[in-house]
């Protein structure tokens, strides 16, 4: 191997970590331990903290999707992609370990809110600049295995912290460190350790990869020429007609699998009356075969092409998840919903990789400005859908079948979407 190939994988390698580091916050913090904290003991019930935590990620979001190509235009044209990576990086990481201060009581809850907020922002924000990254680090011919092989390695990440969390402060009724647990010092101990995991496997990606080259002098040079760059871009958008049709393509089918994380163990619970330990299995499972699908699915997107896997992927999302909608019997829901996971990574890495090969390259980080804009925008829709369609019909199964429609309607919009060509 070439001392040129050894740096190229050693980057590629420091870069694909990030993924691992960023997948902590969202499934521990996001997902599991802190927002079944933050719902239980800090807000008032139940209800109004699943009321309170929604809104907060949901403003996290929606401030990613309106800054999104903005700051992605700033970066291509002063080319410190690097810079806004570390910054957005750092920028989640300290509200992660501020989370520390919150504090098993309603006073807390406007300190949570903020810093979530902050923490969604932050964490959405360094992944466009990250995914951008991606068509300058790997050849054309590798780029969807890489793709895939970093988000096998997010979900692995994300569910190592998971079980890291649970073994060191939350189940041991005698923990290393002498927790107070009426101040739930043991399930606040896992933000610091959140962010400690984020920042030490972030480090290797701004040691060991290059910087983008720099374009302009100043910021203010950067801005302007971004916000020109922007506008250009609006006025042309018949000469990014594709680019557009597979955008708005995702952003069905991305809201489709969304709101299926969002309702899976709500329906799992309300269709088949899984207690709280079953529906944590039932979610750690459904990651663990979603990681190994796009790690395995990463060598198929560099055979077939992204834009193929994706249909691909979409027809094993909606052919389980209508048979799931019909099913009675526990076995045969967990053996049509694992199956369904094993197409949750693939659709969404060779996403990725597509975007990374039709990206022009002067465009790279504001191309994922828009990408992550196509993954908020809409991102109500689905959960609106279900919670409508489950009250007025007043069936779970019927309300669930709206992840269906979504995820039919992206597959029959990427019919209309040409195959990826290399940069």
């Amino acid at each position: 191997m070439t001392q040129a190939r050894k740096h190229t994988q050693r980057s590629l390698i420091a870069w694909a970590l990030y993924d691992a580091a960023n997948s902590a916050f969202t499934t521990v913090i996001i997902t599991f331990v802190f927002a079944s904290y933050f719902t239980r003991r800090v807000a008032p019930d139940e209800s109004a903290g699943t009321f309170l935590w929604g809104n907060a990620v949901a403003a996290g979001e929606l401030s990613v999707a309106l800054a999104g190509p903005f700051l992605g235009a700033i970066a291509d044209q002063t080319g410190m992609n690097k810079r806004w990576l570390g910054g957005f990086t750092f920028l989640c990481v300290a509200a992660t370990a501020l989370l520390w201060f919150v504090r098993p009581s309603p006073e807390s809850i406007p300190l949570a809110l903020v810093f979530i907020a902050i923490g969604v922002f932050g964490s959405d924000c360094a992944l466009i600049f990250y995914n951008a990254m991606l068509p300058r680090l790997a050849g054309a011919d590798r780029i969807g295995r890489w793709s895939g092989w970093s988000w096998g390695l997010g979900y692995a990440g994300g569910l190592l912290c998971l079980a890291a969390s649970l073994v060191f402060f939350i189940n041991p009724t005698q923990s290393w460190i002498d927790f107070d647990r009426n101040a739930a010092e043991h399930i606040r101990a896992t933000c610091l350790f959140v962010a400690g995991w984020y920042l030490l496997l972030a480090l290797p990606l701004f040691f060991l990869t290059p910087g983008a080259e720099r374009r302009v002098t100043t910021l203010s040079e950067g801005l302007t020429a971004g916000l020109r760059q922007l506008r250009d871009i609006v006025r042309e958008v018949r000469r990014y007609a594709s680019l557009i049709r597979f955008l708005l393509a995702r952003m069905l089918y991305t809201d489709g699998v969304g709101t299926l994380f969002v309702f899976g163990g709500v329906y799992a619970a309300g269709s088949f009356a899984m207690d709280e330990r079953q529906i944590l299995l039932f979610g750690i499972a459904m990651n663990i075969t979603a990681g190994v699908g796009a790690f395995t699915f990463g060598w198929i997107d560099d055979w077939l092409g992204a834009r193929r896997t994706i249909l691909i992927a979409l027809m094993g999302l909606i052919l389980p998840g209508t048979a799931i909608l019909l099913v009675e019997s526990a076995s045969a829901f967990w053996f049509l919903a694992l199956l369904l996971g094993v197409f949750v990574g693939p659709v969404q890495t060779a996403s990725r990789s597509y975007m990374a090969r039709v990206a022009p390259e002067n465009l790279q980080n504001q191309v994922f400005g828009f990408y992550a804009l196509s993954g908020k925008a809409t991102a109500f829709l689905g959960p609106l859908l279900v919670g409508w369609l489950t009250h007025y019909s007043g069936s779970q199964r019927f309300g669930m079948s709206a992840i269906v429609f979504l995820l039919l309607a992206g597959f029959i919009l990427m019919l209309r979407v040409p195959e990826e060509r290399p940069n």
